[in-house]
């Protein structure tokens, strides 16, 4: 049912429900994912650097996604990682520093699918050519404690974004090429990684019960909040993308959860993104795009 809005004559003991009409899905019946939007990520940030007087310049080639904030404020005090001049989101700070030969960007704080993707679709019309998230995920199956990495290789599309970008299926998955030069590029100092899927959810308190038995039925891995769109806008877009997720926590379900390790686990999130990186630059200048 449909609530229609209150006019100066309605009260909330009023409120009338109109009925939705039959086949009403709107997420998963449009049919127009090639088509082009009118709305362009260029055009927002062309305005946004015009009313905050920025000029224009290019992000770096490589840019994390870091939606704890903790890789922001470890590459700030010990890479003296500084805010980009001309980073124009409206809603984030990008901030940069240089590394094993390769610039890199971090945002912090863009927690979710759909403000993941609004990040990623500005960050690649400014320059970005490789983006990484590594985000914290829960614990489904357990096959080592927290915490540790996982390389996401296709993550189970249980949010909306992705529906915007790709026609429906279950899960949306990373370029294979990605997938095969991340898992290549890990190494032993960078701890425990794992190569699997996860369950990508809008609504992280409505994990269940049985919702979360299904999952792990399934053979799914973590639960997380980004990696479905972000392969789905991957995919609809051709932009090269790695989604890791840091499993830090068994959903709250024992006590002294959510410990990440030393520095909060950021030196070893970055340096696994950090490799990756590498690996992917040295292959494209081998194989162009």
């Amino acid at each position: 049912m449909l609530l229609q809005p209150l006019d100066d004559t309605d009260d909330l003991s009023r409120i009338r429900a109109v009925p939705v009409p039959s086949g009403f899905l709107p997420l998963i019946e449009r049919a127009d994912h090639r088509a082009p939007s009118v709305f362009r990520p260029e055009n927002m940030m062309r305005e946004a650097r015009r009313q905050k007087g920025l000029d224009a310049g290019p992000v770096p080639r490589v840019v994390l996604l870091d939606p704890d904030g903790d890789m922001v404020d470890y590459v700030r005090a010990h890479f003296g990682a500084v805010r980009s001049p001309y980073w124009a989101c409206y809603h984030t700070d990008m901030w940069t520093w240089e590394a094993a030969g390769l610039s890199f960007g971090i945002v912090g704080y863009a927690v979710g699918a759909s403000f993941s993707v609004l990040v990623a679709e500005q960050a690649f019309v400014c320059g970005c050519e490789l983006l990484i998230s590594v985000a914290s995920a829960g614990q489904i199956a357990a096959h080592a404690p927290p915490s540790y990495h996982i390389i996401i290789d296709r993550a189970l599309r249980d949010e909306g974004t992705s529906y915007h970008y790709l026609p429906p299926a279950p899960f949306a998955s990373a370029d294979p090429e990605v997938i095969t030069i991340a898992r290549a590029a890990c190494s032993e100092d960078t701890g425990p990684v794992l190569t699997g899927a996860t369950w990508t959810t809008d609504a992280p308190f409505r994990e269940t019960e049985a919702a979360i038995a299904r999952r792990k039925a399934e053979g799914l891995l973590a639960v997380e909040m980004e990696a479905a769109a972000l392969y789905a806008f991957a995919q609809a877009q051709g932009r090269p993308v790695l989604c890791l997720a840091h499993v830090t926590n068994q959903l709250g379900q024992v006590h002294g959860d959510f410990e990440k390790g030393d520095d909060n686990g950021a030196a070893r999130s970055i340096a696994l993104a950090a490799g990756f990186a590498t690996a992917w630059m040295a292959h494209c200048a081998v194989h162009p795009r």
